[in-house]
């Protein structure tokens, strides 16, 4: 029986949480890890207690006003994956300096910022996202990139 390596088995698990998310436009899974052990995990969606988009009438307002990918983040109701990592594990009291963020997509520049400030030092990613900045940011901090082929 051949076993699936440590970055297989953690991008496996990635992308069934981001089946808990609640994105019209895109599902996002991410987690956090430190000495193979899963120390927080997040989707995209609301935060809590507000309607999702899908539950909305007017839908998701980036599509009404036909926002590219990777811009104005700030009109998303949505919470990213990555943050909600961050959100979870700080609930829980759980220091996240020093592990490896896995995402279903590369990291937008407002993720990026954050898990840069919390002491994440490696991402490892699937998908590719439309944000050069947050790249640029990742390469001068000296932070491991890896896009995990599936």
């Amino acid at each position: 029986m051949e076993r699936p390596s440590w970055d297989k088995y953690f991008m496996d698990i990635t992308f069934l949480v981001a089946g808990r998310a609640t994105c019209l436009r895109r599902r996002v899974g991410a987690i956090l890890v430190k000495d193979r052990r899963i120390l927080a995990t997040g989707y995209n969606g609301p935060p809590k207690g507000i309607e999702h988009c899908g539950d909305r009438p007017e839908g998701c307002l980036r599509d009404k006003l036909n926002v590219p990918s990777g811009e104005r983040h700030e009109i998303s109701r949505a919470v990213h994956a990555e943050q909600n990592t961050i959100i979870q594990a700080a609930v829980s009291g759980v220091s996240i300096e020093g592990s490896t963020l896995y995402s279903t997509n590369h990291p937008c520049i407002l993720c990026t910022k954050m898990l840069l400030n919390a002491g994440v030092v490696e991402f490892v990613y699937a998908d590719g996202y439309p944000d050069v900045l947050s790249a640029e940011l990742i390469k001068e901090a000296g932070i491991i990139v890896r896009q995990f082929d599936r």
